[in-house]
């Protein structure tokens, strides 16, 4: 053994244990930055959490200041909100937290509260702001109709901000659509998921306000007049967009001012000879009728069908090819009376013809008086149309007066859009691709329609006015899945609730008198029921039995149709039964608009198992 040997030992001893110290001291010093560090980030987090509560507690104000047209409390409101999101913003960004996300477990729930905060942040800065700044640069009271010009340039103005706003919603939706949520703590995938779906909401209203800010002004008439095809809806006799268009006109609009010209009636343009051409698919449906007359453009649930050939039928009959068509029914005026306030007839000669009518129409009693007691006193079929020409001079006057109430009279057409009963088609292309996405455009094809979306569609077969005394419902009772696939069954109820003796105590005009073999008071119906994308329709059943029914497609769609008779206080029901349905989300239904509110027609989904 060597002299030196004895103290080698201790001496190594002694070093492992320096080296044990030191690395004890940096493991006690890691643990107490770690543990600052972990103080820290709850702090960030605490600070994130309470300013993000803080900002949404404002949102219900600025809901407030908006529908009230207060421009000054809403920017002061907004401001207060990019106060908030932004401190939230920079806390979940502060550099500790940022280094902390590449961290196994802990990191992603980082990751994911810092998206949330930054997408909340960009939503007020970049998305509440401009739509605030836009919303204060518009007199509303200015863009209401006025017998004058309106003042539209404040409107294209505020165009480009919407469309931002727009954007930094459409971007942020996108930002969080991307996190994977499966492996979040709840207490960051709840928040998360819950602002993926309020932002989808704003997104889809965002890019409806963006598109109307954009094609309102040129459709309005800022640079150069439009002149558009009104066509009146008669659902007193339906047709599957609403009704028979009886009355037309057109309408001139420059600068905002409104004004009826050339008014008439469908009947009077006569038969086409040929008809207007319609794509196979369609006659096959809907027989060629509607190309030959106007009363039947609508027979297709597809509105630009239907405007289009309206708007061929007119230049053939007039030589002026129009800008577009608009369409409205009685339901709809009857939104609009609401918000403009009563009317008086003013016309003598429609004040003669509707003597015995009430002289002054509102929101309750004009749908009464149109589609029913116009045909009671009003005898003659051609003074029934100068009746209701009159009538919807004196509404559009009403529009054109300036006294309206900007808001009502915005609530009023949403509700008609929102119900289909007001729609609209442009001859523009790039105008109708953009209406064509809304329910406005009244389509059955296209990025307007849900991936499950079901139709019910009435086409009156009796020649008459009785649908004013039918009474509907349409509801889904069957929704499973079977092999993959989904079949789905949608009842739809109808009722003849004119009275026992409508034959003699109705006017001809309105029971058809026994035209085309239909005993007068019955109502005849051909209801027309549309699947989704690549459905099948397999089968009919009327109040419990199978029967045969007519199999078609239409743009990929499924279409059963089916005709029913109803004598006065007779009831049936028709089950539409689909199959090989691909798509699985819920079911939507969209419907006829008849005499009756559309949510009393549609009704909640009762459901029965599979077989």
């Amino acid at each position: 053994m060597s002299p030196n040997s004895g103290s080698t030992a201790p001496r190594s001893k002694r070093k492992i244990r320096r080296r044990l110290k030191k690395a004890g001291i940096w493991v006690v010093a890691l643990a107490i930055v770690l543990i600052a560090g972990s103080a820290w980030i709850g702090s960030r987090a605490s600070i994130a959490k309470s300013e993000l509560q803080a900002a949404t507690a404002l949102l219900p104000d600025l809901k407030s200041s908006i529908a009230e047209n207060d421009a000054v409390s809403a920017a002061e409101t907004v401001e207060s909100l990019v106060q908030h999101t932004g401190k939230a913003r920079d806390a979940a960004n502060d550099p500790l937290w940022k280094a902390v996300t590449v961290l196994p477990w802990i990191g992603p729930n980082l990751q994911a509260a810092s998206e949330v905060a930054t997408s909340a942040d960009d939503v007020a800065r970049l998305g509440a702001m401009p739509l605030v700044e836009a919303f204060q640069s518009l007199d509303w009271r200015a863009l209401t109709p006025t017998a004058g010009e309106m003042d539209l340039a404040p409107l294209k103005a505020a165009a480009p901000r919407v469309q931002s706003a727009a954007y930094a919603v459409r971007e942020s939706v996108q930002r969080l659509n991307q996190i994977e949520t499966g492996n979040l703590m709840p207490e960051v995938s709840a928040p998360l998921i819950d602002a993926r779906e309020k932002l989808k909401a704003l997104q889809g209203e965002l890019d409806s306000a963006a598109d109307a800010a954009t094609l309102a002004p040129n459709m309005l008439g800022a640079d150069s007049p439009r002149r558009y095809l009104l066509l009146m809806q008669n659902n007193a006799e339906t047709r599957a967009t609403g009704g028979i268009p009886g009355a037309v006109a057109v309408l001139n609009v420059d600068k905002g001012s409104l004004k009826l010209e050339s008014q008439t009636s469908a009947a009077a343009l006569g038969a086409f000879v040929p008809p207007i051409a319609i794509d196979a698919e369609q006659r096959t449906i809907y027989s060629g009728r509607i190309g030959k007359f106007m009363q039947d453009v609508n027979l297709t649930p597809d509105f630009p069908t239907s405007a289009r050939t309206a708007q061929l039928m007119w230049e053939k009959s007039n030589g002026e090819r129009l800008d577009g068509v608009l369409s409205l029914d009685p339901v709809a005026l009857s939104f609009i009376l609401d918000a403009t306030g009563p009317i008086d007839i003013k016309d003598p000669i429609v004040q003669e013809i509707g003597r015995n009518l009430p002289a002054q129409l509102n929101g309750k009693n004009v749908v009464q008086t149109l589609l029913s007691d116009a045909y009671a006193k009003i005898d003659e079929p051609s003074l029934q149309d100068i009746y209701f020409a009159g009538t919807a001079k004196e509404i559009f006057g009403a529009l054109a007066s300036g006294k309206t109430d900007p808001k009502k009279l915005m609530d009023a057409i949403s509700k008609g859009v929102e119900e289909r009963r007001i729609l609209l088609w442009s001859n523009n292309v790039e105008e109708e691709t953009t209406i064509g996405q809304y329910p406005l455009g009244g389509t059955v094809s296209g990025a307007a329609i849900s991936p499950a979306q079901f139709g019910v569609y009435f086409n009156d077969g009796t020649g008459a006015k009785m649908d004013y005394w039918v009474k509907r419902t349409v509801q889904v009772v069957k929704d499973c899945t079977r092999d993959g696939y989904r079949e789905v069954a949608v009842r739809v109820t109808s009722k003849n609730t004119a009275p026992a003796d409508a034959a003699e105590s109705l006017p001809a005009y309105v029971t058809g008198d026994g035209a085309f073999g239909i005993p007068a008071g019955t109502v005849q119906t051909n209801v027309v029921a549309y699947g989704p994308f690549q459905s099948n329709i397999d089968t009919v059943v009327k109040d419990g039995e199978k029967i045969p029914f007519a199999a078609q497609r239409h743009s990929q769609r499924a279409v059963g149709t089916s005709t029913i008779r109803l004598a006065p206080g007779e009831s049936t029901t028709l089950d539409f039964n689909f199959g090989h349905i691909v798509q699985h989300s819920e079911p939507m239904l969209v419907v006829t608009p008849t005499t009756q509110p559309v949510k009393d027609v549609i009704q909640a989904t009762s459901v029965s198992p599979c077989e």
